[in-house]
């Protein structure tokens, strides 16, 4: 599901590493990469959030299900980020709704 887009100007290359950056400082345990797309994957208590440019030109903050994770890293992104958050979160083309979801 995606929960928010970043604003920023200039490409994501560019936006990529101070993005990778601010949310490695923050959490524990954080994965990226740059091939192509950027991808940052954050990982804690089970639950998982990326922040990733594979279906949008800008970061989209994404999760499977709602969770407290995604608000902790909006929470962070928002002291230097300006973000659309969409309301309600939008699913991705290769997900469906299921029960637990809703």
């Amino acid at each position: 599901m995606i929960f928010a887009e970043l604003r920023y100007d200039g490409s994501y290359d560019d936006a990529h590493a101070p993005l990778a950056a601010l949310l490695g400082a923050r959490f524990r345990h954080v994965e990226s990469g740059l091939q192509g797309d950027s991808w940052i994957w954050i990982v804690e208590s089970g639950r998982k959030v990326s922040v990733d440019t594979f279906t949008s030109m800008h970061h989209q903050i994404k999760s499977p299900r709602r969770c407290a994770l995604v608000d902790e890293v909006l929470g962070v992104l928002a002291g230097r980020y300006e973000f659309h958050r969409l309301g309600p979160p939008e699913l991705e083309a290769h997900e469906e709704l299921d029960d637990a979801q809703a």
